[in-house]
């Protein structure tokens, strides 16, 4: 950790307590994330790291989203959990056309993180440092009005951004159908603008190359270019972790 930070941590720390919460349980790295998350602020990464807090402690008390919880999602089996891309990043594919807006909204945002603590945890080694990224893949290959879940999205990229913060290291939009131009559009309103930087619409067959050439032909499934199978989310085998 930089020196130049010693102090913004130190005094964040101390704000938590002020909060009449503790960081004894998170290190620096951790931290580092709301800091960052908020411009180095650190009023402002406090009280966010508070609410993520009271969040996690309220949607996940027993520390992670068990399967049984978020059956209705899972049998879709249209989240994919791949391996690691080059730059060590795990890489999460969702297929939009076998979604459709969910009947019980608070088993999609059990499922939202459900998705992003597993990722997130299949690319620890050992002990979790707290800085870890990933990489999601949204595919809009063969979607129709039905599939379309706006407010499904915006769930994802916020929880993303209010409890998930600097755990997004890059995402993909692939085969976008015109159509729905006007629906992302909408959804993008909602969405930060540092947050929309590390999203990338991919449009042509330059893009797509990059696209594959970021992520990495070893991680890539067949179907997107890559040399590996799609493995559904709930196949793939990760340590269990809590406080994510």
């Amino acid at each position: 950790m930089e020196k130049s930070h010693e102090l913004e941590l130190t005094q964040m720390r101390k704000s938590v307590e002020k909060l009449g919460f503790s960081t004894e349980k998170y290190g620096d790295p951790t931290l580092m994330r709301f800091l960052i998350a908020r411009s180095m602020d650190t009023d402002k990464a406090s009280k966010m790291f508070v609410q993520w807090l009271k969040w996690r402690s309220s949607l996940v008390p027993n520390g992670c989203v068990v399967e049984s919880e978020v059956p209705d999602q899972l049998e879709a089996r249209k989240v994919f959990l791949q391996g690691l891309s080059k730059t060590g990043y795990p890489v999460m594919i969702v297929q939009a056309c076998k979604h459709y807006p969910p009947k019980d909204h608070l088993q999609f945002k059990k499922f939202v993180v459900y998705l992003l603590d597993k990722t997130i945890a299949s690319a620890i080694k050992g002990r979790e440092i707290g800085n870890e990224k990933l990489i999601g893949v949204l595919d809009f290959q063969n979607i129709t009005y039905r599939n379309v879940d706006a407010r499904g999205l915006i769930t994802g990229f916020q929880f993303l951004q209010a409890y998930f913060p600097e755990r997004l290291a890059k995402c993909y939009i692939v085969h976008m159908p015109r159509f729905f131009v006007s629906v992302w559009r909408m959804v993008s309103r909602f969405i930060e603008k540092s947050t929309l930087e590390k999203i990338v619409i991919v449009t042509n067959d330059d893009e797509k190359k990059i696209f594959i050439e970021d992520i990495g032909e070893e991680a890539l499934p067949v179907e997107y270019g890559g040399k590996a199978i799609l493995r559904a989310i709930q196949d793939v085998q990760v340590p269990t972790l809590e406080d994510i």
